[in-house]
């Protein structure tokens, strides 16, 4: 970190160190080394959220009565960073970090009963229903119908790019309950239980090889009325909401941490090459090392403004803008340096069997990173779309 800890912060820093010392065990540090994508697979990610649980820090973010810690700021920095740093499996945001928040800010109490419980100790995995194949980034088009009979809604249409709806065992989907007017208007959020009679899950395997991603299809499928979060049609507002945590977040502790991993990965593979090359490489990990730093300054300038009580305003979108691209350059950066050894296809869950890989193993991560990271700028709302978000705000002051 770039920046000098009070006692206090320090202390803190130390009592995260000794817990991940002890309770991150080296299967769950492999499996957060080996994930290729946004977050690990369901089996470790999981399992780490659970043993966060039981310490209380499984959701540190939410407000205290509801389970969350209460740190400062820069607390929830440190934790982040210390969490990186040591390998921990990155969890799932779905549950914790998107659909938490709306629950706590739309939800009426019994909704916050029935599902903040679940979030926060593991048992509950959520999915998110919002892009459609004909409505991504221009999300307000989606078609996916919900009609009222009764004391349920009846669901009809699909959903696309679902991640981990192959595990969930909730999910929550904006769906369309109104036409005519603007598109955003006719838009409702309904949290339900899946599986559900009428609900098919077909996978999407990615460039990577990796099964992370699902089409749901909704063949009159009825969910009851009382999982709709707010009023009906006002699903809109609520999404937007829900999109500043999945841009937000820190950026910087994740990419330090790739980047030890990449600078060991030069010094090993050029250790008997050309030392010209070997420079070059240097040269553009410090380059790389200098935009990570420009990031956390500028993180770090967002904690002090949140510190404040300041709205988050356009700094999820410049943070997802600068993230994902700068995370892309690493992937790139990671190919490189394995050469010809990123053209291994190797399971990398071997060696959390206990076998050794025949090849480094960031060379077989190499690949399946740099193609997965392939969506970090198009996910999450597209650079593009944040880019004019930035402008709009830029130019309306």
């Amino acid at each position: 970190m770039a920046w000098a800890l009070t006692a206090a912060e320090t202390a803190f820093r130390d009592e995260v160190r000794d817990f991940l010392a002890r309770e991150l065990t080296p299967e769950l540090r492999a499996a957060g080394r080996r994930s290729s994508g946004i977050f690990s697979d369901y089996e470790y990610g999981n399992r780490w959220h659970r043993i966060l649980a039981r310490r209380g820090w499984s959701v540190p973010h939410w407000p205290v009565e509801h389970g969350g810690t209460g740190w400062t700021p820069m607390q929830h920095y440190i934790f982040s960073a210390e969490l990186a740093a040591a390998d921990a499996p990155a969890r799932a945001p779905m549950g914790p970090g998107m659909v938490a928040p709306v629950i706590i800010a739309f939800g009426t109490e019994a909704q916050k009963r029935a599902w903040l419980p679940g979030i926060r100790s593991g048992e509950d995995y959520w999915c998110q229903g919002y892009s459609e194949p004909q409505s991504g980034s221009d999300l307000a088009s989606l078609q996916c119908k919900a009609v009222r009979d009764g004391d349920h809604y009846v669901i009809n249409g699909t959903k696309i790019w679902t991640t981990h709806a192959q595990y969930a065992n909730r999910m929550f989907c904006l769906v369309r309950t109104a036409l005519g007017g603007k598109p955003q208007q006719g838009i409702s959020f309904l949290c339900f239980d899946i599986p559900a009679p009428g609900i098919t899950i077909r996978p999407i395997i990615s460039i990577s090889g990796d099964h992370e991603l699902n089409q749901v299809f909704f063949d009159d499928v009825r969910v009851p009325a009382e999982g709709l979060i707010g009023e009906e049609n006002q699903g809109w507002t609520i999404a937007k909401y829900l999109l500043q945590h999945e841009r937000g977040g820190a950026w910087a502790p994740m990419l330090r941490a790739r980047l030890r991993r990449l600078q060991a990965a030069a010094d090993a593979a050029f250790l008997a090459g050309d030392p010209h090359e070997a420079d070059d490489m240097a040269l553009r990990l410090a380059e790389a090392e200098c935009a990570i730093d420009a990031l956390e300054a500028t993180e770090l300038q967002s904690l002090r403004a949140q510190a404040r009580g300041e709205p988050h305003g356009i700094r999820p979108s410049m943070g997802k803008v600068l993230g994902s691209e700068l995370r892309q350059r690493l992937t790139e950066l990671g190919v490189e340096i394995a050469a010809h050894y990123a053209a291994a296809d190797l399971p990398l869950d071997d060696g959390l069997q206990g076998g050794a890989l025949p090849v480094p193993e960031d060379a077989v991560f190499s690949m399946s990173a740099y193609l997965n990271d392939r969506a970090a700028s198009i996910y999450a709302g597209s650079n593009e779309v944040q880019r004019n978000i930035v402008a709009a705000h830029l130019l309306a002051n």
